[in-house]
């Protein structure tokens, strides 16, 4: 009867021996599937880090704050950059306040009832800007010089501009 029963207790371990080692098994071979997915997904976001990290770089080479001699010119004139590209964009936004049907830098008259107003502004550097505007249905783009005269005000002439076809 003890013979039995140690028996049927050895039988007992190596029964759960086994089902430790195949639970064991499965469970490290499941770690194993997610750790070399982590591994893939990893690769693939260091690949779109980096893709985004030269987008942004691209993005910065025509932007006045990123571009150090357009910066200096503005530093050695004794302009703070910081206070000084608000002040240009707030002084392009209010020429969409002049009254009248037409904007003083956009050269097209609205074509869909309303007034021509630019939207967004980019400060290429210490001479240029990049402007888009609209009137709700039809919009382009502009080139708009810029300088600051001796008396500290800003005067802006239009270079070019176009106004995208319609289908």
């Amino acid at each position: 009867m003890k013979n039995k029963l140690f028996m049927y207790l050895f039988v007992f371990s190596i029964l759960l021996v086994v089902f430790q080692y195949v639970n064991s098994k499965n469970i490290f071979e499941a770690y194993n599937v997610k750790y070399e997915k982590a591994l893939e997904n990893q690769e693939k976001y260091k690949d779109t880090i980096s893709a985004l990290h030269d987008r942004i770089l691209n993005l910065s080479e025509f932007k006045l704050d990123e571009t150090e001699a357009a910066l200096s010119y503005f530093e050695e004139r004794g302009f703070k950059v910081s206070e000084l590209i608000p002040f240009i964009k707030d002084e392009i936004y209010e020429l969409n306040a002049v009254p009248g049907e037409e904007h003083p830098l956009i050269p097209y008259a609205s074509m869909a009832g309303g007034k021509m107003l630019i939207n967004s502004i980019r400060l290429l550097n210490h001479k240029w800007i990049i402007a888009n505007f609209s009137d709700g249905k039809y919009w382009g783009e502009l080139l708009i010089h810029y300088e600051i005269t001796e008396d500290e005000q800003l005067n802006f002439k239009l270079i070019d501009s176009f106004l995208y076809p319609t289908e």
